[in-house]
């Protein structure tokens, strides 16, 4: 039978061993097969320095004595063919080190686990479900996401709406999260992880399967059924993905056969103190076919659209809290391999670096030096943006760089702006409590940060509840704050939100030239002892929306400002509307520029403007009134 393994897979595990087998899920693992006309389960594991490996579970009575896997020699590889076993089966790995002592290991590559505390892995068929998400995928494969609104709902599965006083299936979620997500204008929805993971609160950052999609919400095939229903109502899905590390519980990847079999050997380089977790080893062709296999599997298994790979900072330097002096080369190089595999079979897929440090390139061609990314987290410009809305009014005049810095590279990436749920956990407070100001200031400070937010350079990105204006800051152990629709302010916060999404969607001028500087266009910069701004998003030709951004609760009535063209601006939004709880202050609707020049334009126009407030004006070439 081993003879026949080897056979059979010599050059998957040829490439396996080389670091190129990219689709390894395939062969190693617990697969469903039929050997001499008899049906079971085949057996394949990696642990080349394990002295033995049995395998136990329900079927066996967990007896490590009773099922020898039989190693394939001189691959580092384990095997064996176990008759007429069912699905759903539970087993472990039995694994001996070379001095002697046995550990029981869930599977690396297993597809199915316990649902916890419990952590055997499942026998599971991936085979056998129906998609019907072909429309979806194939404009998929026309979409320029760089030319195109990109609006994502970040989600904690857990933690989002609850049924029945427990967390939701994969199933429920379908009738439940999907109008949501229609009706307020999101494009995708981006899921915390759900590599099978032993403890809630590492929120799936640490995982032990990484080929099991967590059994918390229900079957692989339920959340295929999740992804399938959400492309046929033309949402996107996203999934964290974290190749930085892995959790240090037993059954899992540590010293998985009683060596360093998947982190470095060297502990100042494998013990990740920051989070209590093991790094991987990029230096280990092995770890390479593992990793890109797993990001592999995730897109061709289960239809995911793109993922946003986790803490690519720490990958790409060595000791990345303590010291950003030496560059992990092998990480680089494991980075632009990956993205370059994803790429050549997904083309049109996302893959976003959540990249905090201000390496060069992350988004750049690999021909040219770059890690081959197609979209970044523009953490520089969500750090500077937290501080100034944090500052009080009258700080804000000193501030006042950071809400402008940020252009100065907008365009050197194709960024995501990021509010996600790191941002409203651990005493940060929640997106509304953050704001100064009495209750009523809070959240016309949130209003207009959104209105802001949405008008600036870059995709979007918004963590659950903030739509509502939750109040607390986020906590995995209950759902977001639903009752809070019954509060008026609330409730007319979350109609602005769903507004300005839904105007962002329809409005090229905020998303057609995203990566270009011909998309934005400042009128007024500097004036921070107001604490306004005001630019311009262009779309094609004359197409093209004036925005101003009051960051106080002053008012201006016949504020002037330069404006690019001769013709009349409509007002098409404004966050300080009475309908979404805002004060309604002001007359302007529609105003038609003159000839006086400001802003070192030749035309101008007057306009009032409310506190705490963003204005959006559309451009109109013709004069539309008298």
């Amino acid at each position: 039978m081993v003879k026949k393994l080897l056979k059979r897979n010599a050059l998957d595990i040829y490439l396996f061993n080389k670091g190129e087998n990219y689709k390894s899920y395939n062969f190693i693992g617990a697969h469903f097969r039929t050997r001499d006309k008899v049906p079971g389960v085949e057996f394949t594991l990696w642990a080349p320095h394990a002295k033995s490996v049995r395998l136990v579970g329900d079927f066996n009575g967990w007896d490590i004595n009773a099922d020898f896997m039989l190693p394939v020699e001189e691959t580092g590889f384990f095997h064996l063919f176990v008759p007429n076993l069912e699905a759903l089966s539970l087993y472990k790995y039995a694994v001996e080190s070379q001095m002697g002592q046995i550990t029981l290991k869930s599977d690396p590559y297993a597809f199915y686990s316990e649902v916890k505390p419990n952590t055997a892995s499942r026998t599971y068929d991936l085979k056998g479900f129906h998609w019907n998400d072909q429309n979806w995928l194939r404009k998929r494969k026309k979409k320029n996401y760089f030319k195109s609104p990109l609006n994502i709902y970040e989600l904690h599965m857990g933690s989002w709406k609850y049924v029945d006083d427990r967390i939701p299936t994969y199933l429920e979620l379908i009738d439940l999260l999907i109008p949501h997500l229609k009706k307020h204008g999101y494009t995708h929805v981006e899921i915390m992880p759900l590599s099978e993971h032993p403890f809630d609160g590492s929120w799936g950052y640490q995982a032990t399967g990484y080929f099991s999609i967590t059994s918390r919400y229900g079957t692989p095939h339920d959340f295929m059924a999740f992804v399938d229903a959400c492309h046929q109502a033309d949402i996107g899905v996203l999934l964290d993905w974290v190749p930085c590390h892995f959790c240090n519980d037993e059954h899992g990847l540590r010293r998985f056969d009683g060596t360093e079999q998947y982190e470095h050997i060297d502990l100042k380089f494998s013990d990740n103190a920051l989070w209590g977790t093991t790094n991987f080893d990029y230096a280990k062709t092995q770890v390479q076919s593992f990793l890109i296999s797993n990001a592999m599997f995730l897109l061709e298994k289960f239809h995911i659209d793109g993922l946003r790979v986790d803490a690519v900072a720490f990958m790409l330097y060595q000791g990345y809290t303590t010291d950003h002096s030496e560059v992990n080369e092998y990480a680089v190089k494991f980075l632009q391999k990956l993205n370059k595999e994803i790429f050549a079979l997904y083309p049109d897929v996302l893959m976003m670096a959540e990249e905090s440090s201000a390496w060069p390139m992350v988004t750049r061609p690999i021909h040219d030096g770059g890690l081959g990314f197609n979209f970044k987290w523009n953490m520089g410009w969500m750090n500077d943006m937290l501080e100034y809305i944090e500052a009080d009014y009258h700080e804000r005049r000193d501030l006042h760089k950071a809400i402008t810095f940020s252009i100065m590279y907008a365009f050197t990436e194709n960024f995501i702006l990021p509010m996600s749920h790191d941002e409203v956990v651990h005493g940060k407070k929640s997106l509304l409590n953050k704001m100064p100001g009495d209750y009523w200031q809070q959240f016309a400070n949130l209003r207009m940060f959104y209105g802001y937010m949405y008008a600036y350079p870059g995709k979007k990105l918004l963590f659950m509840g903030g739509e509502l204006g939750q109040y607390i800051e986020w906590n995995y152990e209950r759902e977001i704050d639903w009752f809070l629709r019954d509060y008026d302010k609330h409730k007319r916060l979350e109609n602005c939100v769903e507004e300005i999404n839904h105007f962002y969607l329809n409005e090229p001028s905020f998303w057609l030239n995203d990566d270009q500087y011909k998309g934005f266009e400042w009128i007024d910069y500097a004036n921070a002892e107001q604490s306004i701004i005001s630019f311009v998003r262009n779309g094609d030709q004359n197409d093209h929306i004036l925005v101003i951004c009051n960051f106080t609760p002053q008012v201006y009535d016949d504020f002037e400002l330069g404006v690019p063209h001769m013709g009349a601006y409509e007002l098409v939004l404004n966050t300080d509307d009475e309908k979404y709880g805002g004060s309604g202050y002001g007359k302007t609707s529609l105003v038609e520029s003159v000839k006086v020049p400001k802003h070192g334009r030749p035309q101008s126009i007057s306009v009032d403007v409310p506190p705490l407030s963003t204005l959006y004006f559309k451009f109109h070439e013709e004069k539309t009134y008298e």
